[in-house]
């Protein structure tokens, strides 16, 4: 009896607590909602811009993360458009003084920090001040600590300088020990996505490729520190080569740095330049409060507007998510911004390396309709190859960043063999019937014949030649020429531009004046909105927490097997033929 009343009041203290923290948390939420009162700036504010975080095309706001509530999500995710809007404001804004930088290790591509970087330099024209302090700096971070006119590098610390390198990952002793045959049709011999899958180290094809596009970003990331340092390229790859810049001393010498020293010190030098007491804060201010707080007003006419529309993350049919694009999602926003009268102009603004060449078709479909009515830019960001590029081919002009990584014209199809695993390894046979011979084609349940294999191939011959030849199109190229730089090769923005697959080198604001100008808009007189919208906090709220719920639950109940049964899953999505990059490609 004892022990039921014991559980009993256990019951009904939890009841309680769960009703008063759940008043606490719609308490709390009802006020970050509610509030209508902007961030107030001071005087002699320092823009803080922390970069060591994922950076993303549209950020989110989330004002409940500092509460600590419960399910309330990560900090507030800081998209690249909050970022450069708070850069051109800051330029102008007497408030704010200078920029401290955080940028030891930022996780962004290269063409965001492209984007970023050159947003610092026309700060710079200000004359105010641009400092950064780092433990250390990998070679992204000191990307963007090399525009500062004060580096301050810890006395412990380091500098990564031995140069850009991209490694890739190689399954085939995977699914040969797993007794699965993956069966691969592609066209193009640069087409090298499916050679994780059939090899176990690079083609002679795809390490040309690799060499060649890393080759051209690391040429264009020597020549902006080059400028920005004043040391020779040809002494900046010496000291890549030797790994002569082995400490921070060394960085001193080598005038990678301004100065030795820890934060403090940092600190202290930015008082004296601010004229605050040396036994007073400093007023430093994030981008997120920033843009809450600034009273730069919108310019530009309410009924004259630049739409730019993102596409970020893998192609896929459907509505998709947040990290890929759903070609139905894409479909609606895009005809929405067609058919509002207000939006003279369009840019889509791409970053991604593909993935359904259906979905891919479809949303070229739409944007060569909205084209016919309006200017269509397209803008890419750190990557738009493959079934990105198919999407860019279909607008006016294409502009892309000289670190883009672009192109990868081409098909591939892949279909997994399951038969000797699911037997010899599970037990598992297979056996039915059907009405004819081909009656459950495609199968990965049984050894297709070759007849049934030459059909696949030829469903992906057909899909290289739509592609190509709308690529040939929009390009206004021979398709002879096109084909030359197709085959699934992909390039950096500097080669395409080169080559004639891109026509401007620049970023997004660059592609806003082209549509702007396209569009008979004049400068000042219109107004950029970015869609889809960001998500209202609440949204996001409920998002993250399901989100976490069931990812939690997934990792929780595979153990060690979790991220084997993600990459399946993300193996299941290529289903169909795929325009997709020949790699997964981190370069750093």
């Amino acid at each position: 009896m004892l022990q039921f009343l014991k559980y009993v009041l256990a019951t009904f203290v939890g009841i309680i607590l769960f009703v008063f923290l759940s008043f606490v948390i719609i308490g709390s939420i009802g006020a970050a909602l509610s509030s209508e009162e902007k961030a107030t700036i001071s005087e002699k504010s320092v823009l803080k811009l922390d970069l060591n975080q994922p950076i993303r095309e549209v950020g989110v706001d989330n004002p409940l993360s500092e509460f600590g509530l419960p399910f309330t999500g990560e900090e507030t995710v800081v998209g690249l458009k909050d970022i450069l809007d708070a850069l051109k404001s800051a330029q102008n804004d007497d408030k704010i003084k200078g920029i401290y930088l955080k940028t030891e290790g930022p996780e962004a591509g290269w063409a965001t920090l492209e984007e970023i970087r050159h947003q610092l330099l026309e700060f710079k024209k200000s004359k105010k001040f641009i400092v950064t302090y780092g433990e250390s700096y990998s070679e992204k971070g000191y990307y963007i600590a090399s525009v500062a006119d004060k580096i301050y590098l810890n006395p412990a610390g380091g500098i990564e300088w031995n140069g850009l390198s991209a490694e890739y990952s190689f399954f085939k002793g995977t699914f040969d020990k797993l007794e699965i045959k993956p069966l691969v049709f592609r066209v193009g011999e640069f087409k090298s996505a499916i050679e994780m899958f059939s090899r176990q180290d690079m083609s002679e094809a795809s390490k040309k490729q690799s060499i060649e596009l890393i080759g051209a970003i690391n040429n264009n990331f020597l020549k902006n520190i080059s400028a920005s340092r004043g040391v020779p390229v040809d002494q900046l790859k010496n000291l890549a080569d030797s790994l002569a810049v082995e400490n921070p001393k060394s960085a001193l010498k080598y005038k990678f740095i301004t100065h030795l020293g820890y934060q403090d010190e940092l600190e202290t030098a930015l008082k004296k330049e601010l004229k605050v007491d040396a036994d007073k804060s400093i007023s430093y201010v994030g981008v997120s409060k920033y843009l809450d707080g600034s009273n730069t007003p919108e310019k530009g006419d309410f009924n004259k507007r630049i739409g730019v529309l993102v596409a970020e993350g893998e192609i896929t049919s459907g509505d998709g998510g947040d990290e890929n694009i759903g070609s139905d999602k894409f479909v609606k926003e895009l005809k929405e911004i067609r058919e509002n009268d207000k939006i003279k102009a369009v840019v889509i603004r791409i970053n991604s390396p593909g993935g359904s060449a259906l979905a891919s078709d479809v949303m070229w479909r739409e944007i060569q309709i909205t084209a016919k009515k309006k200017p269509v830019i397209a803008s890419m960001s750190d990557v738009a190859a493959s079934g990105g590029y198919y999407m860019a081919m279909g607008c006016d002009t294409i502009v892309a960043q000289p670190n883009t990584i672009t192109g990868s014209i081409g098909i591939f199809g892949l279909i997994f063999n399951v038969t000797d695993f699911m037997n010899n390894k599970l037990g598992i046979t297979f056996d039915g019937v059907g009405t004819s011979p081909h009656a459950d084609w495609p199968t990965a349940t049984r050894e297709m014949t070759e007849f049934e294999k030459s059909m696949i191939q030829k469903s992906v011959n057909e899909g290289y030649e739509t592609f190509t030849r709308k690529a040939a199109e929009g390009r206004k190229m021979s398709v002879e020429k096109l084909k030359s730089l197709a085959q699934g090769r992909v390039w950096s923005g500097v080669e395409a531009k080169q080559n004639g697959l891109v026509d401007v080198l620049g970023g997004v604001d660059d592609a806003i004046k082209i549509a702007a100008k396209a569009a008979k808009l004049n400068e000042g007189d219109y107004r950029v909105r970015y869609y889809p919208e960001k998500k209202r906090p609440l949204d996001e709220m409920i998002d993250k927490f399901l989100g976490s719920n069931e990812e939690k639950a997934t990792n929780k109940a595979l153990g060690d097997l979790a991220p084997y049964v993600k990459m399946y899953q993300k193996l299941m999505n290529m289903g169909g033929m795929q325009t997709r990059m020949p790699f997964e490609l981190v370069i750093r």
